[in-house]
């Protein structure tokens, strides 16, 4: 029977970003995981795929989450971690404005405190409008929050892009939103 693409890649992204321990499986320091082992452990905790079936999630996934490392021998989530790693990315200048996507009911509160990373290590941000309201639609209504980036970096605040483009920040004070 093939494997389920969607149900497997939303496997990676539990066991990769958040609850590698789930099935016994140890990250290094800067997130990756041996792919043959991931199979072989995933495997044995019941969640039935081979490497093949992993290398093709990773080559389709429209949102490029998972990186391969060049000798293909090691796997990571690109971002969304709670799981604390150490991803190597340099700061970088972001664009002068970023994206962030949420629902309507949760608007007061960012306008309030700010973006935090709330689970993850860091804030996510986009720097295509379309995206983010895609992100925000995942939660409810959605509100797209234009950030100044430009004006954070501006600032002495670090920007990193991590593999798949999404932009990622400490936090968002509120006076950086609109």
């Amino acid at each position: 029977m093939p494997v389920d693409q969607v149900q497997l890649s939303k496997f990676l992204s539990f066991v990769l970003r958040h609850k590698p321990d789930e099935i016994g499986l140890t990250l290094s320091a800067d997130g990756w995981a041996n792919v043959d082992e991931l199979v072989e452990k995933a495997n044995a905790a019941g969640t039935a795929f081979d490497r093949d079936d992993l290398l093709r999630v990773v080559a389709t996934s429209d949102k490029k989450r998972f990186s391969l490392s060049p000798d293909g021998d090691s796997i990571r989530a690109a971002q969304g971690h709670s799981v604390r790693v150490e991803l190597g990315l340099a700061p970088q200048a972001p664009p002068s404005i970023l994206y962030h996507g949420t629902a309507t009911r949760f608007v007061q509160a960012i306008l309030s405190e700010g973006l935090k990373p709330q689970a993850r290590q860091q804030v996510h941000l986009s720097s295509d409008e379309a995206i983010a309201e895609r992100v925000g639609q995942r939660h409810g209504k959605p509100h797209i929050f234009k950030v100044d980036a430009g004006g954070m970096h501006a600032k002495g605040f670090k920007f990193f892009r991590a593999d798949n483009g999404v932009w990622l920040t400490d936090r968002v004070p509120p006076e950086f939103l609109a």
